[in-house]
């Protein structure tokens, strides 16, 4: 054979699920390999489509990306126009519905790829049935599933030995002696499985993460223990490097990104706490009332984004009360911005006046505060966040427990427990009052965050994953063509 087909670009199909977590990170991935002038094709609906559009770096990737629309079912699922991912949901109602509409997207794809097969497809987990369509195709298929290598490992542990019943328990057979506090609901776990098992016979897991942070005894032991390879190829966040992207992946801002950056400008360095629980956990009225407690209690600067509030900004002084101090806004006029929505959230982290970053360890929030060398304090609501959590505090210690105990299977509805406003206001100041705890967390985060920047750089190992996973792809295609 001779050379001419390693120089000819690869044609890959990247198919994001419709929620942020994933689609932001996998997008992201997908610009990577237009960026070395491969043919990429993002599969996805309209609305998503125009939100996407206006994330894709207007770099030479964008002459080699391309969006491909399929229709979204909205009326077979009776959901109004517009809505088309989880993050556009405000209730659990609708939170299913997009979930329905989703496994209904598999004729039209699959109609497409048949019809303009590609050399490769990268797909998330959550389409199980993307395995039997490479299969009939003959070609390679990658599973990305939004978690850290870490959480994988753990849960496969957890099943394997059957944890589920017990609310504290210790992992067995990981790297490390992980201790949990809370146990992953059962409905979660039962539905995880099957998608992990078919996520096994892909030809690899792509992976939101550089390899320093999941760290090689965690790659080793996923390797050795399921047989399959994993892709470091991230942080996604460290992928769209200019201000334009960090601006956040096409979705509308609450808050002027002028508005928000000049407010940061005029705060000291380390002194801001950022609240964020990502765009698919929605706290009760009372939950919120005592995070306002907790952090005005503090004495931090802040900014607190609270989607739950997203439209309702002409609420009554007697709505407002029920989630916020009598006085609240006006007491910390100077000291906190409440953002009602979406926020820049990688141009909030990436400030050096953020100091902590207070989240429920989203994997994709999680990667991008330690691509920016910012401490957290977690706070874990549902999915695999509680086993982040443990990456971020028991084994890299770049981060203190606010305590939360209760796993749910989703981020919406009513609790059981309330995390107090004193857990709040202890786990803040642990962070942001300094001392010798604190000063070896923030440094631990900045040593992780150089590393994070170093991984995507040319001869980093994220950037070393990448060229040997497109030269592997250049030769399973041309052994095709032979």
């Amino acid at each position: 054979m001779d050379g001419k087909g390693e120089d000819k670009p690869l044609k890959l199909y990247f198919i994001p699920y419709l929620a942020p977590g994933h689609m932001i990170p996998l997008c992201a991935m997908a610009t990577l390999f237009a960026s070395k002038g491969h043919h990429v094709t993002i599969i996805t609906t309209p609305f998503n489509a125009k939100t996407l559009q206006k994330s894709i770096p207007s770099s030479q990737s964008k002459q080699h990306l391309h969006l491909h629309t399929v229709p979204f079912p909205s009326q077979e699922v009776s959901l109004p126009d517009g809505i088309e991912n989880l993050s556009a949901t405000t209730n659990l109602d609708n939170l299913v519905k997009v979930y329905q509409a989703t496994t209904l997207l598999r004729p039209p794809i699959e109609n497409f790829v048949l019809q303009n097969p590609p050399d490769c497809i990268v797909a998330d987990f959550l389409f199980p049935w993307v395995d039997e369509l490479a299969n009939n195709l003959k070609i390679p298929r990658f599973a990305f599933n939004g978690f850290s290598l870490f959480a994988i490992c753990a849960i496969e542990s957890v099943k394997k030995h059957s944890l589920y019943s017990s609310t504290s328990f210790s992992i067995p057979d990981l790297p490390h002696t992980i201790t949990m506090n809370a146990s992953p609901p059962k409905q979660m776990s039962e539905m995880l499985q099957p998608l992990l098992d078919t996520e096994l016979k892909s030809n690899g897991l792509i992976v939101n993460n550089f390899v320093e942070l999941d760290g090689e005894e965690y790659i080793e032991h996923y390797e050795k223990t399921t047989g399959h390879k994993a892709w470091h190829l991230g942080p996604a966040s460290l992928i769209r490097r200019s201000i334009e992207e960090k601006v956040e992946s096409g979705q509308e801002s609450a808050v002027s990104v002028h508005e928000c950056l000049s407010w940061l400008n005029s705060k000291r360095v380390n002194s801001v706490v950022y609240i964020c629980f990502g765009s698919l956990c929605h706290f009760p009225d009372k939950q919120l009332y005592e995070i306002a407690c907790g952090i005005e209690a503090s004495g931090h600067e802040f900014i607190w984004v609270v989607p739950e509030k997203k439209g309702k900004e002409d609420e009554s002084e007697e709505e407002k009360e029920k989630w916020l101090p009598k006085g609240f806004q006006f007491q910390n006029q100077e000291k906190g911005l409440i953002i009602r929505g979406w926020a820049p959230q990688v141009l909030i982290l990436s400030h050096p006046a953020v100091g902590a970053f207070l989240t429920h360890c989203g994997w994709n929030s999680t990667v991008e505060a330690v691509s920016f060398g910012i401490p957290m304090i977690t706070w874990p609501v549902h999915g695999e966040q509680f086993y982040n959590e443990k990456l971020i505090t028991q084994v890299r210690g770049i981060g203190v427990e606010v305590g939360a105990a209760e796993w749910t299977a989703v981020g919406f509805g009513e609790r059981e427990k309330i995390v107090s406003r004193d857990s709040i206001q202890k786990a803040v100041e642990r962070l942001m009052d300094g001392g010798d705890e604190a000063e070896n967390i923030r440094r631990l985060a900045r040593e992780f965050g150089d590393k994070a920047k170093l991984a995507v750089q040319e001869g980093g190992s994220s950037h070393k994953n990448l060229t040997t996973l497109i030269d592997d792809l250049k030769r399973l295609r041309d052994c095709k063509l032979s």
